[in-house]
């Protein structure tokens, strides 16, 4: 079914000027090729949001905190001072 959208004078540019230069048949195919993109880029996003999740979720369970202080400490008596 077809639709209409409104993507403004310069989307309309591109468009025409991909399908002169050959790159593309017709307007068509440079909205299908851009909407597979943006498809992409969003699968994309939200299977790095997915591995943020589970990093946090890991960290979580990872069991109790320890103050920096202590771990700084503790790398210090392990490597001395820099500098």
């Amino acid at each position: 079914m077809p639709r209409t959208y409104d993507i403004g004078e310069h989307l309309e540019r591109f468009i025409d000027s991909q399908v002169e230069t050959g790159h593309y048949a017709d307007a068509s195919e440079v909205v299908r090729a851009a909407l597979r993109l943006l498809e992409a880029r969003e699968l994309a996003r939200v299977a790095e949001l997915n591995d943020v999740r589970a990093a946090i979720h890991k960290g979580l369970n990872s069991g109790p905190g320890r103050p920096a202080e202590q771990v700084f400490e503790r790398l210090r008596r392990k490597y001395g001072t820099i500098g």
